[in-house]
C-alpha cells in the first residue's frame, strides 16, 4: 500500500474531513474499509465446545456419582451393584452368549410385533384419514380402544393365545397400532387445504392428490408416530417377555430378580435403552432422508 505524503508547505490533512470523504465512498461502493472494521479480542470470542462433549457431558458425571456413591458404601451391592460390578457381568453374559441369544429373541419379538402395528396402524389412520366414510366407521371404535390399557389385555391374550410367542407379538402390536395411527391420521387431516386447492387446478386426480400433497404432508407426523411407536414398543416387550418367556431379555431379568442379581438386572435395563436409542437414531436418519424438503428449526 502506497503512502502519499502532503508537499511542504501544504497544511496538515484534517482527519475528520478524511474519515467523512471515506465513509462517503464505502456508502457508494457498498464496502467498509478495513481501518474501519472493529477488532474483536480473542479473549472476547466464544470457545464452541464440541457437541459431542457436551452430550455425553450429563452420562459420564451420572456414571461418575453413581460409582461415587457405590465405592464409599451409600449404594450398597443388594440395592444397585456398581459400574465396575455391572461392567464385568456385561462381559461374562457377551463371552457365553447368552446376552447375544436373548436380545436376538427380544429383536426378533419387536420387528414382527412393530411390522404388524405399521401395518394395522397405518392403515387404519389411511382408511379414516382419506375418507368421511372411513372416519365414521373406524375412528370412534380407535378411540375406544386406545383408552384401554394394553397391559390390562394380557390376560384376555393368554386366554385367547396361549402362553407361546403369539400374545407378546399381540401385545406389542398393540402398543405400537394406536400412537402411529393417531400422528397419520392427524398428519393426514393437518394438510393445508389451500394445498388440495391448488392441486386440483393443476388438474391432479385424486390418486395424484394423495400421492403429491397429502402423503408428503403426513409424512412429518407418520415419522414421529413411528419414533413414538417404537418406544412403546420396547414398553411392550418388558411386559410380554414377563408372560411365561423361556427366552429374550426379559427371561433374563425374571430369573436375576428371582436369585436378587441387581447387576444383571441393570445390564438388562440398559439394553433396553441401547435397543430403544438406536432405533430412534435410525427414525432420525429417515427423517433427515425423507424430509429434506423441509426446512425446520435446528436450534441456536
Amino acid at each position: 500500500m502506497s503512502i502519499s505524503h502532503a508537499p511542504p508547505g501544504s497544511p496538515e490533512p484534517d482527519i475528520s474531513e478524511i474519515s467523512q470523504q471515506t465513509a462517503d465512498r464505502d456508502d457508494l461502493t457498498g464496502t467498509v474499509s478495513p481501518d474501519l472494521v472493529p477488532i474483536v479480542p480473542a479473549s472476547s470470542r466464544r470457545t464452541r465446545v464440541p457437541r459431542w462433549l457436551r452430550r455425553t457431558t450429563g452420562p459420564i458425571l451420572l456414571l461418575a456419582l453413581w460409582q461415587l456413591l457405590s465405592g464409599t458404601g451409600v449404594l450398597t451391592a443388594d440395592v444397585l451393584a456398581s459400574p465396575g460390578r455391572i461392567a464385568r457381568v456385561a462381559g461374562d453374559l457377551i463371552s457365553d452368549g447368552s446376552l447375544a441369544t436373548a436380545m436376538g429373541t427380544s429383536l426378533q419379538r419387536v420387528a414382527l410385533g412393530l411390522l404388524f402395528g405399521t401395518v394395522i396402524g397405518t392403515g387404519l389412520a389411511l382408511v379414516s384419514g382419506l375418507f368421511r366414510i372411513g372416519e365414521d366407521v373406524v375412528d370412534a371404535p380407535v378411540q375406544m380402544l386406545r383408552t384401554v390399557p394394553f397391559v390390562g389385555l394380557i390376560p384376555l391374550f393368554i386366554i385367547w393365545f396361549g402362553i407361546g410367542e403369539t400374545p407378546k407379538i399381540a401385545i406389542i402390536t398393540l402398543g405400537v397400532t394406536f400412537p402411529l395411527y393417531l400422528n397419520v391420521y392427524a398428519g393426514i387431516r393437518g394438510v393445508d387445504a389451500q394445498l388440495i386447492e391448488a392441486g386440483e387446478s393443476l388438474g391432479l386426480s385424486r390418486w395424484g392428490l394423495v400421492r403429491h400433497v397429502v402423503l408428503p404432508g403426513a409424512l412429518p407426523g407418520a415419522l414421529t408416530g413411528l419414533r413414538y411407536s417404537l418406544g412403546i414398543a420396547w414398553l411392550a416387550l418388558v411386559f410380554a417377555e414377563q408372560v411365561n418367556a423361556d427366552a429374550g431379555i426379559g427371561f433374563l431379568m425374571v430369573q436375576a430378580r428371582d436369585f436378587l442379581r441387581t447387576d444383571v438386572i441393570v445390564v438388562c435395563l440398559i439394553v433396553y435403552a441401547f435397543l430403544g436409542l438406536l432405533a430412534d437414531f435410525i427414525v432420525r436418519s429417515l427423517e433427515r432422508l425423507l424430509l429434506q424438503w423441509r426446512p425446520t428449526f435446528t436450534g441456536r
